[in-house]
């Protein structure tokens, strides 16, 4: 088990888990340095940090996972040591939260031209306070029958290549470093064998000051992880890496702690931080 996760969601976007029941899990199960990194939302990270003083030996990172397009791939671009409070910063974060209400309307629209008619509140009900996206979708799918499980939802819907699927507000993988750098922080890129093109797009970021990529991942077996830090070597990327834990329920869901980095690679993603920009925080 890893002693650090750098990738985990709560109810302040599209995790099932409140800041709260999140960071107990977190310290039940032993992680010493975690970072929630909720989809466009910092919105649960003061919950979390009054929890966090319930385990002393948790080390709380400030995170964020912003969603971009670039092309025929969705790109999603994570940070941390992020200065979260700063006021710009929220200002468009909560413009990006909007955006994703209209797609999440519009997607639901969709599937009912598909014969899968949905109710807004229930899609609603599951978001709860957390912006929507559409494993909230998704599990208004399943409570309907529609589908057995969000896996399901996304293979056959709710996916890029899906017949419900809709794009969103288009924000580039560069414009989410610049984003990220602009409030201090370190920017990652996510989930690296989603990517399309991988290496053009590890060259526009490098330049633009991506500071690592994620190597340990849920679901990647060894074979992909040695590819995965091959390619972060040779771009000079940080390994960086987490669980993706949304507690949806699903029988293949990884627990955090599951799979992380080791623990310098956390001291060496803070020294990456941008240069110039609001200083470092972890409250």
């Amino acid at each position: 088990m890893a002693t650090v996760d750098l990738h985990l969601h709560t109810t302040a976007s599209d995790g099932r888990l409140s800041p709260t029941e999140l960071v107990k899990l977190l310290g039940e199960r032993g992680l010493r340095i975690a970072s929630i990194t909720d989809h466009d939302s910092t919105e649960g990270l003061s919950e979390a940090y009054v929890a966090k003083e319930q385990f002393p030996d948790l080390r709380l990172i400030p995170g964020i996972e912003l969603s971009t397009e670039a092309g025929d791939s969705e790109i999603h671009v994570l940070g941390y040591f992020l200065d979260w409070k700063d006021r710009e910063f929220q200002r468009v974060l909560s413009g990006f939260r909007e955006g994703r209400v209209g797609r999440g309307r519009a997607m639901v629209n969709r599937l009912e031209e598909l014969g899968l008619p949905l109710e807004w509140e229930r899609v609603l009900h599951f978001a709860g306070d957390g912006a929507v996206g559409r494993p909230h979708i998704a599990l208004a799918m399943v409570e309907k029958g529609y589908v057995p499980g969000v896996k399901d939802a996304f293979d056959l819907y709710l996916g890029r290549d899906g017949p419900a699927y809709v794009d969103r507000q288009k924000l580039s993988p560069v414009d989410a470093v610049g984003i990220i750098r602009g409030v201090g922080g370190a920017a990652v890129l996510a989930h690296p064998s989603y990517v399309k093109n991988l290496d053009a797009h590890l060259v526009r970021m490098k330049d633009a000051g991506l500071a690592g990529m994620e190597v340990y991942y849920s679901h990647y077996p060894p074979k992909t992880v040695r590819k995965l830090r091959e390619i972060a070597k040779r771009f000079d990327l940080l390994p960086c890496g987490g669980s993706d834990y949304h507690a949806l329920g699903q029988d293949d869901e990884r627990l955090p702690g599951h799979i992380g980095p080791p623990e310098e690679v956390v001291e060496a993603l803070r020294a990456r931080c941008a240069r110039g920009a609001a200083s470092p925080t972890e409250d």
